[in-house]
């Protein structure tokens, strides 16, 4: 089974199963062909995170896709500056590290070829694809900054139109650059001749990236995190990602008897997010690059400091904590095959249409991912040269009796681990089919989509009175569309104990659940 946010990258995959090729060909080709079908919220140009688990060694293992920022960019080259602009070519500081990641899982657990799994990506680059809704809101919602880059107007506002949803979108450029890719291989995206051509045009518009940032990259093969809720074992991927604090927020809820709090009440909702939001606190204190910092992942997923969170939640009154703004263009997905193979991953470009530069003519987006770090010299995440920064990007795994039971992600920055909590706790602790769980009304609290709030946004499918006592207790509660795209694009795989999958994907994206 294949779960996207696109259906045409689920088609993909199944594609790719029906050829022979385990879960691990499938993502990859899922990967490549969101990079294409939904240019605005990932691409080539980005970072991704996986979590593998191999059938034969049992095993789960993460990688991480992300790319450092380059040699020579120091804080001192944004002096007079209060932060790294959010766009344009001074957001384009890291290396992209998602290619990098293909080659990883291929090398690793892959059957096919690379040839064979972008053929797909390939085929709806060159001979093009109804083009999504959402990808014509974010264009719309964007225009100004599409047409700032020559290259980027060319390619997402062709003819100097915004194109209407549904209408063929070629990318001819990208593939050109997915061909030469799956002819020469990864090494020649970071030190052949696609390398030479990206780092050509970034330079010629001003980036600090050069040919030895690209060569030198490297993803990391490692151990998750993980930590246990009710009977299950729950797997994120390690820091620099955000994954531990979805950990962090199930270890203060296992101190509840949610199976005494109805689902949708009050309780229920206000809960959640008084969980999210304190430990969010750590997160934000201490999540950077670990190589860099040391961060106390010990003592963060002890079951004794949880305890000690959860004794600071009131059901009366709310918290009023911190916030500050983020960006939130993701893409989750995840495949299991009939071998019991299983894979979750993400990738993102970070805001929609990243830094809103293209490389010339390889029709790659570039990510505006390094825009995070601080310029604060003090901050945890503060701007070095060859450091990998705060990670929103977070694929998570459920076991039962050590085999993988529900993988499960979303898009949405701030709301992934948000998102997470409500899809998980609902099939776990509710009994919610996959679909039932994401459909189902959610909240986000907090920065998201690049906006600096304590607002609670939630849906508004939620009862008048469950919204009327968020407020009462404090909450500052922003009632949204019932199926608001804010709350990002989840899906999910389930796993039964007869060996039957349940997929589910989100109403709020163009997604599609595709296997047997």
């Amino acid at each position: 089974m294949v779960v996207s946010p696109h259906y045409l990258a689920s088609q993909a995959g199944e594609r790719i199963l029906e050829k022979g090729g385990n879960a691990f060909d499938a993502a990859v080709a899922v990967s490549a062909c969101l990079a294409v079908v939904y240019p605005h919220m990932t691409g080539l140009g980005g970072d991704s995170f996986w979590l593998a688990y191999g059938a034969k060694e049992k095993k789960i293992r993460s990688y991480n896709g992300s790319g450092k920022s380059g040699a020579v960019v120091t804080r001192d080259k944004y002096k007079g500056r209060d932060s790294i602009p959010f766009r344009g070519i001074e957001s384009v500081i890291t290396v992209p590290g998602m290619v990098d990641s293909w080659d990883a899982i291929l090398n690793e657990f892959g059957s096919m070829s690379l040839q064979e799994v972008l053929a797909p990506a390939i085929e709806y680059a060159k001979h093009g694809f109804p083009l999504s809704n959402d990808q014509y809101e974010n264009t719309v919602k964007n225009v100004e900054l599409l047409k700032k880059d020559k290259d980027t107007a060319a390619i997402f506002l062709q003819g100097g139109e915004i194109p209407p949803a549904f209408q063929k979108f070629v990318q001819t450029n990208l593939g050109h650059t997915l061909s030469q890719l799956a002819e020469k291989g990864r090494d020649d995206f970071y030190k052949g001749d696609l390398a030479k051509k990206i780092i050509s045009s970034l330079q010629e518009k001003g980036s600090l990236l050069t040919e030895a940032d690209f060569a030198s990259h490297q993803g990391e093969w490692g151990d998750p995190l993980s930590s246990t809720y009710r009977d299950y074992s729950i797997f994120q991927v390690p820091p620099n990602s955000q994954g531990f604090v979805g950990l962090m927020i199930l270890n203060i809820l296992e101190n509840y008897d949610l199976s005494t709090i109805p689902h949708g009440s009050y309780q229920y909702y206000h809960l959640l997010v008084e969980a999210i939001k304190v430990s969010f606190q750590d997160r934000n204190k201490h999540l950077t690059d670990p190589n860099w910092h040391n961060i106390p992942l010990e003592r963060l997923l002890s079951k004794e400091y949880a305890r000690k969170l959860a004794a600071s939640i009131s059901f009366e009154e709310t918290s009023h904590l911190s916030t500050q703004p983020v960006g939130s263009d993701t893409a989750h997905a995840a495949v299991v095959d009939s071998e019991g193979n299983a894979v979750s991953f993400i990738q993102s470009l970070y805001f929609e249409f990243g830094s809103g530069i293209v490389a010339g003519e390889t029709g790659i987006t570039m990510q505006n991912r390094g825009s995070f770090f601080s310029l604060d010299e003090q901050h945890i995440n503060a701007l070095e040269p060859q450091k990998r920064t705060f990670h929103t990007l977070m694929p998570a795994m459920a076991f039962k009796n050590d085999k993988p039971y529900v993988l499960y992600g979303t898009q949405g920055g701030e709301g992934q681990p948000q998102t997470q909590t409500v899809m998980i706790t609902r099939m776990l602790d509710y009994g919610m089919n996959p679909q039932e769980a994401i459909s189902g009304p959610r909240f986000v609290w907090g920065r998201t989509w690049g906006e600096k709030t304590e607002e609670l946004k939630i849906e508004s499918r939620i009862p008048t009175d469950v919204l009327e006592k968020l407020q009462k207790a404090g909450h500052i509660v922003n009632r949204v569309e019932a199926y608001d795209g804010i709350m990002g694009h989840a899906n999910a795989i389930l796993i039964d104990d007869q060996g039957y999958l349940y997929g589910g994907v989100d109403p709020r994206s163009d997604g599609a659940a595709i296997g047997k």
